[in-house]
């Protein structure tokens, strides 16, 4: 504890993505010795020559936390020197739409035998309740080599013990009106040392840390942030399909609520969920839910309506090249934007990918430009193998489709320049052209 509240003690964070590498430099601004680990030998390579590898953190960044004594590292046994560990590995889904909680089982196996006693171990990564406990907690203890057992709850123990303890992260890439370390970090502990100890050690890099009950409250309390918001959008992107047959903009209508200075707060449409969090977390839920027989209904008709975004969007570029006596199959497409989100270089679970492969199911030949992405190769659901366009002769396209609203873009010049936009992100907002079709 005296080491975590002067900043003296050692830190250890596994995964070093998008929500790892930020919080280890997090953790290095603020004097902590941080050590980062992943498997992920060229992420390594890069961030011990200063580099960086997400577009929003800049080398410099990096470079200053070397000078701290930021280090990156795929060898495990350096666990055994940390104070706390801390993992952030993705959760995603399998292709049956259940829990995919592999990376974070082979991340506790690794971890296990290099773990000490008296070191705090925190899961960051979202999951359903239950997780920490019912999986993480047993391999740490099953396969440790020093007999160490978790604190449990009640008597404590001083000797022979971990203390583990989980606080989702709450990274929102692209966001700069909420500076990272303002954001409060929610912590539940297996038990209540375990509570503490996180939530000093990440008071020593936000401004408070909101202490719950266990580690299931805290696990709970992240997916109900994503379920909100992935409810709240199907809302509206079903309103927008019932906006545009009644010929009205779905857009004007939403900000025209959002002047009301009580019980409304604005979302917006789309072509789809896209991101870690939002098109994922909501299913870890359901799928728990059955545990208990028990149906999670507004879970699973908001993910229906978001998830039939990518194929409305094709319906409206079917629609609009039908306007111009072009069929979908041999059309020629530039898609506009890759990444999920406007000015960020993340790719997960975007709604691009699936329109991609709609369009080409029907026949379309199609390009991309996203100023983050200079190539487009392989993940864990695509293999697209594609290289960015150059946004010249935008005549040459039968349809240039705008999927995620980059601020780099020029639209005026692009609607300009072709023969059809198709707009699914309200991106010509104000622009007049017979050009345009808005979805």
């Amino acid at each position: 504890m005296t080491r975590l509240e002067n900043r003296t003690a050692k830190i250890g964070v596994i995964g070093l993505g998008y929500v790892g590498l930020p919080l280890s430099l997090l953790l290095s601004e603020a004097g902590f010795k941080v050590t980062g680990f992943d498997i992920d030998t060229k992420k390594v390579t890069d961030l011990e020559a200063g580099r960086s590898y997400i577009f929003r953190i800049p080398a410099e960044e990096i470079q200053s936390a070397r000078k701290q004594g930021f280090q990156a590292t795929a060898d495990f046994a350096g666990l055994s020197e940390m104070d706390a560990i801390i993992m952030c590995v993705p959760t995603p889904l399998t292709e049956h739409r259940e829990p995919d909680l592999s990376y974070v089982e082979n991340t506790a196996k690794a971890a296990a035998p290099w773990m000490q006693e008296g070191q705090l171990v925190v899961l960051e990564s979202t999951t359903y309740p239950g997780t920490t406990e019912d999986l993480m907690i047993p391999i740490l203890e099953a396969e440790n080599r020093n007999g160490l057992k978790v604190q449990s709850k009640g008597t404590v123990a001083e000797q022979g013990v971990f203390y583990v303890a989980f606080s989702p992260e709450r990274e929102d890439p692209g966001n700069t009106t909420v500076a990272r370390h303002n954001i409060p970090k929610v912590v539940g502990g297996h038990e209540e040392i375990a509570t503490e100890l996180a939530a000093v050690m990440y008071e020593g890099i936000f401004t408070r840390s909101v202490r719950v009950s266990s580690t299931r409250a805290a696990e709970m309390t992240k997916l109900l942030e994503n379920i909100y918001r992935c409810v709240n959008i199907a809302l509206v992107n079903e309103l927008k399909v019932l906006a545009l047959k009644m010929g009205m903009d779905i857009w004007e209508v939403i900000d025209a609520a959002a002047t009301k200075p009580f019980g409304f707060h604005p979302f917006y449409p789309g072509p789809g969920l896209g991101g870690h969090c939002i098109p994922i977390d909501p299913f870890y839920l359901s799928w728990k839910a059955k545990e208990y027989d028990f149906n999670t209904r507004f879970i699973e008709l908001a993910g229906e309506v978001n998830e039939a975004m990518p194929a409305h969007v094709v319906q409206y570029v079917a629609k609009g090249l039908n306007q111009n006596k072009k069929a979908v199959n041999g059309a020629r497409i530039l898609m506009l934007g890759m990444a999920y989100k406007k000015d960020i270089d993340d790719l997960r679970e975007s709604p691009s990918l699936t329109v991609i492969e709609l369009l080409r199911e029907q026949g379309a030949e199609v390009q991309y430009n996203d100023p983050y992405f200079p190539t487009v190769g392989r993940g864990r659901h695509y293999n697209l193998n594609m290289t960015c366009t150059p946004l010249d002769d935008l005549g040459q396209y039968d349809c240039v489709l705008i999927m995620t609203d980059h601020t780099d873009y020029d639209y005026k010049d692009i609607v300009n320049k072709s023969k059809l936009v198709v707009d699914s992100r309200n991106a010509t907002k104000g622009i007049k052209s017979d050009k345009i079709v808005r979805c």
